[in-house]
Parts: structure tokens; C-alpha cells; sequence
């Protein structure tokens, strides 16, 4: 393990414990989803284990969906929409809603390095 400061950490947590954690931010996760508050990545154990419907086959993928989710949240960047039919779904798009004509996707960025971005979402 390394010493030192860290920026945050990301904790894999049973529903309860996520809600306790996001409730410090004012956040109401119901023991169904994730957040980011208080330099805290909080993963529920739940979502961790049983991927969404767009993910059935892919659950280590959508492991890395969340992650990436959630540090971006962390970094400061809010929730977008897809970007257009047939485009990789944002990673900070809330996927688990829908897809909204987007193709399923877990990277921030696509294989020029450049962010997978849409319109926010208000």
C-alpha cells in the first residue's frame, strides 16, 4: 500500500452504508445507487453485483461505468444526455435510466482521447 495523501478514495459498500455516506452530501441513493460526496467515491455493493439491463453480459465493464461515473462527479462534471442515435453513451450519462438512442459505453473517452461528452442535463 502506498503512503501518503490522497484526493479521495472509492469505497465498495453495502446500500445502507452508501446511503449513510451520500446523505452527508444531501443526497437521498435509496440503497440503489452510487455517489460522490465529501471526497468519498461511494460504490453500492448492489449495483457492483448486478449490472443494469444494458449491461447483462457485462458486468466487469459496467463495474468500470461506475467508477468512472462517479470519479467524474468527484472531478466536477455533472450529467449528460446522449449526444445522438447510434453514439457511445457518455460515461456520465445515467445509463441505468436509458439509453436514449445511444450504444452502451463505460469510457470517458473515445479512442482518440477525446471526452464522450452531450448536452447536460439540467
Amino acid at each position: 500500500m502506498a503512503g501518503g495523501p490522497t484526493d479521495f478514495r472509492v469505497r465498495l459498500a453495502t446500500p445502507a452504508t452508501v446511503d449513510k455516506f451520500c446523505a452527508e452530501g444531501g443526497l437521498d441513493t435509496g440503497g440503489k445507487v452510487n455517489c460522490s460526496v465529501n471526497h468519498n467515491v461511494m460504490i453500492n455493493l448492489r449495483r457492483w453485483v448486478q449490472a443494469p439491463e444494458f449491461y447483462p453480459k457485462d458486468v466487469v465493464g459496467y463495474r468500470s461505468l461506475i467508477i468512472n461515473h462517479e470519479v467524474g462527479h468527484f472531478l466536477g462534471h455533472g450529467h449528460v444526455t446522449c449526444p445522438g442515435e447510434g453514439q457511445p453513451a457518455p460515461a456520465m450519462m445515467q445509463q441505468i435510466k436509458g439509453l436514449l438512442g445511444c450504444v452502451p459505453n463505460v469510457r470517458p473517452y473515445d479512442n482518440d482521447g477525446r471526452l464522450l461528452t452531450g448536452p447536460s442535463v439540467p
